[in-house]
């Protein structure tokens, strides 16, 4: 969420992230021990209102706790540094995690923990803090999920070299699950080219012999700059943002996908600001939703090692029906292009995200290209 209104999606989401809307800590706590919650409560009756689960982002330390470091992009002051003082984190974290027991489904422990524009302290005193507020959150609310501080710049060697250092340092002892942040190296590129990040996030927990399930829970700083994509791609790139990170679940350890961000205007993809209607990109990924609500995850795939087009990607899936009965059905796309795939045996219907559907022919051929399509059995 990047906005403070309360007001939440209004087309089908899962869960809402709360960062950018002016619920960082140098929000909350403006002066030592004193707290405003207004916008935070705001935005709790919001989700609540609509049934969805919230992470909550701890991040951004007060001016008054960390004087010395150096400012973070944000009106309020926000300091990208640790507090000099501890016990000022401890004392935040306890009056926060018991004021907002059972609503949070999840608290995220710092934005983006490898990037100094975000944080710029020492990784053992990140550990240590990550440790505390582990504790701490789970005395006041043991029902809450515990996300290990996010971690971005994974194309960069700097990045992934201060995600070692965090996990060799026995951070992710400290919590239930790592938070990355996976996008494109620019939001032109294939959303497929991200799972080279997140591979590359995996080898590196690998290699300090941790394997906590990922949540993808952000983008990159320099979201804001990019050039916006034009309707068409912004349709394609939005459900095939999802559908990588689905993929990433079935083969790696990625378990959740957080599309950055709902209530913005200047990023290259809207799915939807306050006060306006849906996108068509937010309509095709509630579509994509509507797909997937009854069905179940098999396999996924690309290209020749699973007998198809080398441009082509396929999810195999099994959807129950209205009568209890579990049909097989396929969701294919490319990354580039179009391909003609033969349909799977017994196949009867093709279905597309604007909501419509044809049979598929006898001959057994469908056209593919790069927005996916569901090939189902009726």
């Amino acid at each position: 969420m990047a906005t403070n209104t309360g007001e939440m999606p209004s087309f089908r989401v899962g869960s809402v992230r709360f960062w950018d809307s002016q619920t960082r800590w140098a929000n909350l706590e403006p002066r030592r021990g004193e707290y405003d919650w207004t916008v935070l409560d705001r935005l709790v009756a919001g989700a609540r209102r609509t049934g969805l689960p919230a992470l909550f982002v701890i991040g951004g330390t007060p001016a008054w706790a960390a004087p010395g470091a150096p400012r973070m992009a944000y009106p309020e002051g926000a300091r990208s540094g640790p507090p000099d003082d501890l016990a000022d984190w401890r004392r935040f974290v306890r009056v926060l995690a018991e004021r907002y027991r059972g609503r949070f489904e999840a608290y995220e422990l710092w934005p983006v923990a490898n990037d100094p524009r975000f944080y710029n302290g020492d990784m053992a005193t990140l550990v240590e803090m990550t440790r505390q507020a582990n504790r701490i959150i789970k005395q006041a609310d043991p029902g809450a999920i515990v996300v290990c501080p996010g971690m971005g710049r994974l194309w960069s060697p700097e990045g992934r070299d201060r995600l070692r250092r965090f996990a060799a340092a026995g951070g992710y002892g400290h919590c239930d699950v790592a938070g990355i942040k996976l996008h494109q190296r620019s939001a032109s590129d294939p959303p497929e080219t991200m799972l080279a990040i997140l591979d590359a996030a995996y080898r590196t927990m690998h290699q300090a012999g941790v394997h906590p399930p990922m949540w993808s829970t952000g983008t990159t700083h320099d979201i804001v700059l990019q050039r916006p994509l034009d309707e068409e791609r912004a349709i394609d790139h939005a459900v095939r943002f999802y559908l990588t990170g689905l993929y990433g679940s079935v083969n790696g350890n990625l378990s959740r996908t957080y599309f950055y961000a709902w209530g913005v205007r200047n990023i290259p993809l809207m799915l939807q600001v306050p006060g306006a209607a849906p996108t068509r990109a937010a309509l095709a990924v509630e579509e994509l939703q509507r797909w997937l609500a009854r069905a179940r995850i098999r396999a996924c795939g690309q290209g020749t090692a699973i007998q198809l087009p080398v441009n082509v990607w396929q999810c195999e899936l099994s959807v129950t029906g209205v009568d209890g009965r579990s049909r097989p059905a396929v969701l294919r796309w490319t990354h580039a292009g179009t391909a003609s795939t033969a349909v799977p045996p017994h196949s009867t219907r093709l279905l597309r995200l604007d909501g419509t559907a044809t049979t598929v022919g006898q001959e057994g051929f469908v056209e593919i290209g790069t927005r996916p399509v569901l090939i189902t059995t009726d």
